[in-house]
């Protein structure tokens, strides 16, 4: 899943960001970037080769008494409907270094690649979620492995069977598949301590950096520099996505010829506390949510409010809560197409941020709104006071089933027993993330830009959920609106019933898998 930022407009009028230079180009007066000259594997047990290492496996330095376990490398058979797969997993790490050759961090991956395949000419796709702070554990687990833990439905409880079932929605038909757990989450780790280590990978260039180095590292690796390449990022990872295939195309020598970004976050500046944009953007998304709890809702029967919310909403907004008429307009409007109480509406002026409309929307039952799937309601906690502290029902409730299937696949299946805990959501990242400083908030629609003028042959597929709350599908259309001509012929945008984590629904899953592999076999 997951995340994007718990609060994205909180975030950024709270931290402070430092930019940092791309790897191999630093400052003088920069930490040490991950450098990939250097970086070295952690060893591999019954696969290939990994190369030379830089220090000694037997050193009892504090990088190495903190080193992951030898890489491991099993085979596996998949049985699914109408087709056995045969495949090699490997879970394992690559040590990223500083420009001193200083080890910094062990990032740990998880890969599947297809048994009988054209290694030169089988493409492979690199994938990570957002946060940020979360594991790949959501798009594995959830979407593209082959196996598959239940993410919706019953399944929404922290007592939930953790068990994965064999995923016949796999992409690993049609791809090989990568999964990437950037530094402290999963089992990855810093072998290095203090600030400058830190400053290397939480901040939004140094990220994309680490990500871009550790694709590279991984295609000489596995002898795989001649696939066709592929990069999917979720929710924060549409902020790192671009700007990791710019890296690539910039600094390692390495082509992708296509982007997949889920439920991604492109511009901050949508959700920036003054801007009038960020209700543009949720407006839909409330709606969606509404009419869900009525019947089945498509984009297609959203259409009034898409109109409304470019239109007259925006025009009323603009004209600020002095003109009461305005204000009063849009606050009924706003009423009458959620279903929240009109004196609730006009008191905030038909405003109402995530937050606000989580809580309110079904306020009377009781119940909270979830913020990955606003059509799954919790209970709150505190439903008789004024205000109310409660968590999100669609996202909090799967991570310890997340965790434990995710622990078991590794542990038992993949026979890869790192010590300390597996994270497969860390808070305290975000809470140290640099995002920026100046009056410009972290984008990657510039990225985005560059990488589809600089090839021509690269596209980008763009899947969304109708009933997410935290980076709502409207807010991403109307920035991929903004494209170039010669862009938005090769950007594809779909909307699914579903929230963040719309893949959870089975048909949403399917549908956007579709979609996947025409891109790949494009």
């Amino acid at each position: 899943m997951v995340t994007t930022l718990r609060d994205p407009r909180r975030a950024i009028l709270v931290l402070a960001v430092s930019i940092f230079a791309v790897a191999g180009v630093a400052r003088a007066d920069d930490p040490p970037q991950p450098r990939a000259e250097t970086a070295a594997p952690a060893g591999q047990k019954g696969g290939r080769g990994s190369g030379p290492q830089s220090a000694s496996q037997n050193s009892s330095s504090p990088a190495e008494l903190h080193r992951l376990p030898p890489d491991s490398t099993t085979q596996q058979t998949l049985d699914l409907p109408g087709r056995t797969l045969s495949f090699a997993a490997t879970a394992g790490s690559i040590r990223v270094f500083d420009g001193k050759g200083e080890p910094l961090a062990d990032i740990a991956y998880t890969s599947y690649e297809l048994g009988g395949a054209d290694r030169a000419t089988r493409p492979v796709t690199f994938l990570f979620n957002g946060g940020p702070g979360a594991s790949s554990a959501w798009l594995q687990f959830g979407a593209a492995g082959p196996w598959r833990l239940p993410l919706h439905g019953e399944a929404l409880s922290p007592s939930a069977s953790p068990e994965v079932k064999p995923n016949a929605d796999t992409w690993l038909d049609f791809t090989d598949l990568v999964f990437i757990d950037p530094v402290s989450t999963g089992y990855s780790r810093f072998v290095a301590s203090g600030e400058d280590a830190r400053k290397s990978f939480y901040s939004v260039d140094g990220d994309a950096n680490a990500i871009a180095l550790v694709i590279r590292r991984w295609l000489e690796k596995h002898d795989r520099l001649t696939s066709p390449k592929y990069v999917a990022g979720e929710s924060y990872g549409g902020i790192r996505g671009p700007k990791v295939v710019r890296q690539l195309q910039l600094q390692h020598g390495v082509g992708v010829r296509g982007l997949i970004l889920v439920s991604p976050l492109l511009d901050f500046r949508e959700f920036t506390g003054t801007s009038l944009l960020q209700y543009v953007a949720t407006l839909p998304s409330y709606v969606a949510v509404a009419r869900e709890a009525k019947g089945p809702v498509t984009r297609t029967d959203l259409a009034d409010v898409e109109a409304y919310a470019r239109g007259e909403f925006l025009t009323d907004l603009v004209k600020g809560e002095a003109d009461r008429e305005a204000a009063n307009r849009l606050a009924d409007k706003v009423a009458e197409l959620t279903g929240i109480d009109q004196a609730v509406s006009r008191r905030l002026a038909g405003r109402f941020d995530v937050g606000e409309f989580r809580r309110e929307l079904d306020r009377k039952n009781g119940k909270v709104t979830g913020r990955y799937d606003g059509s799954v309601r919790g209970l709150d906690p505190y439903p008789d006071s004024s205000s109310s502290r409660f968590g999100d029902p669609s996202g909090d409730s799967l991570q310890a089933p997340l965790t434990s299937a995710a622990v078991d696949v590794l542990t038992r299946k993949l026979n890869w027993r790192p010590d300390g805990s597996y994270e497969v959501l860390n808070g305290a990242v975000e809470g140290h993330w640099d995002f920026g400083r100046g009056i410009n908030p972290p984008q990657s629609v510039s990225e985005l830009r560059q990488i589809l003028a600089t090839d021509t042959r690269l596209n980008v597929l763009v899947g969304h959920g109708l009933f997410d709350l935290a980076t709502p599908y409207f807010g991403t259309r109307r920035v991929l609106d903004q494209l170039p001509a010669f862009a938005t012929q090769r950007v594809k945008f779909v909307v699914y019933p579903g929230g963040h984590m719309f893949y959870s629904r089975d048909g949403s899953r399917q549908a956007f898998r579709s979609e996947v592999e025409a891109l790949i076999r494009e």
